[in-house]
């Protein structure tokens, strides 16, 4: 009679004992469950208006303390960032948008009293390469970044941030401070040649740039 190695009876037992069958394989452990991520792990995926709802969820005052030390240090942060970085053009990605131009431009510019709750002015410019008064509006872009380095300049691929959105519609400029879009300028130098001074309408020069 055959005998099944793989079963497991005293006989098979009996085998192994004398080395005839080899040694059956270790039962696999179950492997442990997670650990339950942190608070400081589970803030540092939200962005900065969802760390503020979930400070209001805290369920005791302790935590409270904990998300509102949190979210201080992320402004911090972001205040940081935003000194090293104006002053040029900044490539983001659809992934980007979020933190890069809404969650920014609710951050205030500086400590000073004047600009407490007034946010930053960001501009996300929308483009198409090739397309020449795409290319030419790029151009005035750099030099405005260059000119108002506490006013945020980002861009991105038209299409890359909206979904098949028309080459007529590009360039596009939209336009935010404190969270709120102040403005959008589609097709900009479609109808004729533009100046740098046209970029951005004069009516909102006193909103974005500080």
């Amino acid at each position: 009679m055959a005998v099944n190695p793989n079963e497991d009876t005293e006989f098979n037992d009996a085998l192994r004992k004398h080395g005839i069958l080899p040694p059956k394989p270790p039962t696999p452990r179950t492997p442990s469950p997670p650990p339950a991520p942190t608070l400081e792990e589970e803030l540092d995926d939200l962005t900065l208006s969802d760390i503020e709802e979930r400070e209001q969820d805290a369920k005791t005052a302790e935590e409270e303390r904990l998300i509102e030390k949190f979210r201080q240090q992320r402004i911090a942060e972001l205040r940081k960032l935003q000194k090293a970085r104006f002053g040029r053009v900044y490539p983001i990605g659809r992934d980007d948008y979020t933190r890069e131009v809404t969650e920014a431009s609710k951050v205030d510019a500086s400590d000073d009293e004047d600009a407490k709750g007034k946010g930053t002015g960001v501009v996300c410019f929308l483009y198409k390469d090739g397309i020449p008064r795409s290319d030419r509006a790029f151009e005035h872009v750099r030099i405005l970044a260059e000119r108002h380095p506490t006013t945020k300049f980002v861009s991105i691929v038209g299409d890359k941030c909206i979904p098949n959105l028309p080459d007529t519609r590009v360039p596009m400029f939209i336009i935010y401070r404190n969270g709120e879009v102040l403005n959008q300028i589609v097709a900009w130098g479609a109808d004729r040649e533009r100046k740098i001074e046209g970029t951005i309408h004069p009516t909102l020069m006193y909103d974005i740039y500080p």
